[in-house]
């Protein structure tokens, strides 16, 4: 970052309000939070929530606009492995290895100056990841 605020700055700040925005968005519909920006070595999962009984990961993905696509279309295959490791990493650590899981996208994109949010359930799927 430097001293000045760079545009490095204004993404972190939009990022930051994309997951305000998509935690406030997930507990509209019900979804209790249990972890923010949860992290190990492998990387990091934005937010885990539950929905019922089911433990879900959520990928976060903030933007201006979607001039370049979807947010959503960001969450290729080398993003979902990582995200993989590190929900084995949660559900073990938590003592969660047989709760059922499931992972979301929250798309978020500024619109002048408010954030929209669409909620992608079960994004992706990883087959027999565990």
């Amino acid at each position: 970052m430097s001293p000045e605020g760079g545009a490095g700055d204004s993404r972190h700040a939009l990022g930051r309000a994309g997951e305000a925005a998509a935690e406030a968005a997930l507990g509209e519909a019900g979804m209790r939070i249990l972890a923010r920006r949860f992290r190990n070595r492998a990387g990091e999962i934005d937010l885990v929530a539950l929905d019922g009984a089911v433990v879900v990961f959520v990928e976060v993905k903030t933007r201006s606009g979607t001039a370049r696509g979807r947010p959503g279309e960001a969450v290729r295959a080398r993003k979902r492995g990582r995200i993989a490791k590190v929900a084995q990493a949660f559900l073990s650590r938590n003592g969660l290895e047989r709760a059922p899981c499931r992972f979301d996208v929250v798309e978020v994109v500024r619109d002048d100056d408010r954030l929209e949010t669409r909620h992608v359930r079960d994004a992706f799927r990883l087959g027999l990841w565990r």
